[in-house]
């Protein structure tokens, strides 16, 4: 098998997501980017059922990790559609999204109602006023709507024309919280963009209690000597944690004989290392509880991309895990980084970069921006100025994605 495939020989290398949230912010979705479009990762398929029933399992691997058991939002072109390829997947888990590209003549008018009666989702991307696709959007289930390429105005008479009585509207390039605001109140029910990755606010907001003591695990375990009692003091005042810390340490990974039924035993026997990066996950799994899955799973992934680059790339002193894992921790905590920054003890690099400074960290932090957005070009460029080969990163991203997943199911 080779090293960029995953365990049933596809090649899903080059994939990134983008989150699709519903009204109460939680993930309805992703919309999965591919380096190359569907006509090009499916053109070498062999028509045989064998083959199908090869690739249709292989991708459910994928889909699987990727999307987390939620919906796949899946751009096809006029190729994939009339082609029957797309079937591939299964139905109750693909949205089948129609690119604005696409011209709507009766082969795609048929294809269309052949998915529809299988039981498929159709989405129109980048649907406009008097968009040439209209006469799909009666059998769509889903209209995407850019806020950057409509107005006001346009978008409230989509919303009128085509609303929830007839199909769920779909609000793109959502960038802040106000705009998010906006289309809700304008009866757009999903919403795609960077709105949650960003702090609702950055004034006048208390830290809650226990997200203070997550920051307090955070700045113990950055210490160069690790202060154990301090450590089991903190971990014993978050009942979870100290629960997880325990059944962490019964597991069976470690076999031990007799179970543990300190914390302070349990610290004592994982050791410095060990200690260090199981309290930075939990403690930034504790601080984003009470927000959607897809900011923790965001910064696990980063985290172990990080991890895994650090071989590579010059990063002098810098925890390119710790880099990864902290850089969501403004978004989850909706407190401003400056004032998370001043109370975690991190080298200078790592501070500078998390502030948008000028930092030797700079290209690194921004290749993990780029695999997770899927900017493929941006992405090579910066493997080709840091002297990378891009396929190893890549790998490197998948693998991230697939960890992130498995500690994020089991902390």
């Amino acid at each position: 098998m080779s090293a960029h495939e995953d365990p049933k020989g596809i090649k899903l290398r080059y994939v990134a997501r983008q989150p699709i949230f519903d009204r109460d912010k939680k993930v309805f979705g992703y919309e999965l980017l591919f380096r190359d479009d569907m006509d090009n990762a499916f053109h070498n398929v062999d028509p045989d059922a064998a083959s199908r029933s090869t690739l249709d399992s292989s991708l459910l691997v994928g889909l699987d990790v990727l999307c987390d058991g939620r919906r796949a939002f899946l751009n096809c072109t006029r190729e994939t559609l009339i082609s029957g390829l797309v079937t591939l997947l299964p139905s109750h888990s693909t949205v089948v999204e129609i690119l604005e590209t696409v011209p709507v003549d009766a082969e795609v008018i048929t294809a269309c109602q052949r998915l529809k009666e299988a039981g498929y989702l159709i989405a129109l991307d980048d649907y406009v006023s008097d968009d040439p696709r209209e006469p799909l959007a009666d059998m769509a289930d889903i209209l995407k709507v850019d806020l950057k390429l409509t107005t006001l105005e346009q978008r409230a008479a989509l919303v009128k024309k085509h609303g929830p009585w007839r199909c769920r509207m779909l609000a793109e390039k959502v960038e802040n919280h106000a705009e998010f605001v906006a289309a809700r109140d304008q009866g757009f029910v999903y919403f795609q963009g960077y709105f949650l990755r960003r702090p609702e606010m950055m004034t006048t907001h208390d830290v809650p209690a226990n997200a203070v003591n997550y920051m307090r695990m955070l700045q113990a375990v950055s210490q160069t000597d690790l202060d154990v009692p301090e450590l089991d003091k903190l971990i014993k005042t978050e009942a979870s944690i100290c629960y997880r810390l325990l059944r962490y340490m019964n597991s069976a990974r470690f076999g031990f004989k007799n179970e543990i039924h300190s914390v302070r035993h349990a610290l004592a026997i994982l050791g410095d290392r060990e200690v260090r990066r199981w309290v930075r996950l939990i403690a930034t799994v504790g601080a984003g509880q009470d927000k959607t899955s897809d900011l923790v799973l965001c910064a696990l992934v980063r985290a172990r991309f990080g991890e895994l680059l650090a071989p590579l790339v010059r990063h002098g002193e810098s925890d390119l895990f710790l880099l990864g894992l902290l850089s969501m921790l403004d978004v989850m905590l909706e407190t401003p980084m400056s004032e998370i920054l001043e109370k975690i003890p991190l080298d200078a690099e790592t501070k500078a970069v998390l502030r948008g400074e000028p930092s030797l960290l700079r290209p690194i932090y921004q290749l993990m921006l780029a695999n997770e957005s899927g900017e493929w070009e941006a992405a090579r460029s910066i493997c080709d100025n840091l002297h990378i080969d891009p396929d190893t990163v890549a790998t490197f991203y998948w693998q991230a994605q697939q960890w992130a997943r498995e500690i994020s199911s089991g902390a």
